[in-house]
């Protein structure tokens, strides 16, 4: 497992984009967050904003963020945020980490449309239209650099088949939590080698949290 930052570019900020239907007061929100502020180097300025559920909305919102990061920021995504990290990875050549990273996402929301949802974090009530599936299939990256990513795979995702992203990442670093969830609830443990792909050294000591208990978010 990577544990170390590696001979890179620090990055100059982290990004963090959160699930399908989650918020910025995520479990692995408020983690990446407090990883942000106990890096050996020093705090490092992050953004965990609240997306829109309209897929093209989301990636304008997380895009305009990047300029308050400073010239190399890292981006880190878990699920849908992982495709939305690899859409903003792509356009801006910037180095990423996902974490259970949707892959073929319209193919996913396909089978919702039509489907109501609440919010817990906002409270807002939604229904998955077409308009979901068609921007999210405008946004698919034509391909992924694997040079770019780290990848961080639950091997028991019980949302995600793990193959399809082992697949669409291949030749990425990559580390597989055997038995691991789609909520990745052991995410304190890797944080060291999350920060690492940014070029940051987190002391392992400085993670000692308790395992996340984050909910279904795709």
């Amino acid at each position: 497992m990577l544990t170390t930052a590696a001979a890179i570019p620090a990055a100059t900020g982290v990004l963090y984009l959160h699930g399908f239907n989650s918020g910025s007061g995520s479990p692995k929100a408020k983690l990446v967050a407090s990883g942000c502020d106990a890096l050996d180097a020093g705090p490092l300025p992050c953004a965990t904003p609240q997306l829109p559920h309209r897929p093209s909305q989301a990636l304008a919102l997380a895009e305009s963020l990047l300029a308050t990061l400073g010239p190399q920021p890292l981006l880190v995504g878990s699920s849908m945020g992982g495709f939305l990290a690899s859409c903003l990875a792509e356009r801006h050549e910037l180095r990423a980490v996902v974490i259970n990273p949707a892959v073929r996402p319209a193919g996913l929301v396909e089978g919702w449309l039509g489907e109501a949802f609440v919010n817990e974090y906002t409270g807002e009530r939604f229904t998955i239209e077409g308009a979901h599936r068609d921007q999210l299939a405008e946004l698919t990256p034509a391909r992924l650099d694997p040079r770019r990513y780290l990848v961080l795979l639950g091997t028991a995702d019980e949302t995600l088949d793990p193959r399809d992203a082992a697949a669409a990442y291949r030749g990425a670093a990559m580390i597989l939590q055997p038995g691991g969830d789609h909520g990745f609830s052991a995410l304190g443990e890797f944080l060291p080698a999350l920060f690492a792909h940014g070029g940051h050294r987190l002391a392992p000591e400085a993670t000692a949290r308790p395992r996340l208990d984050d909910d279904f978010h795709p």
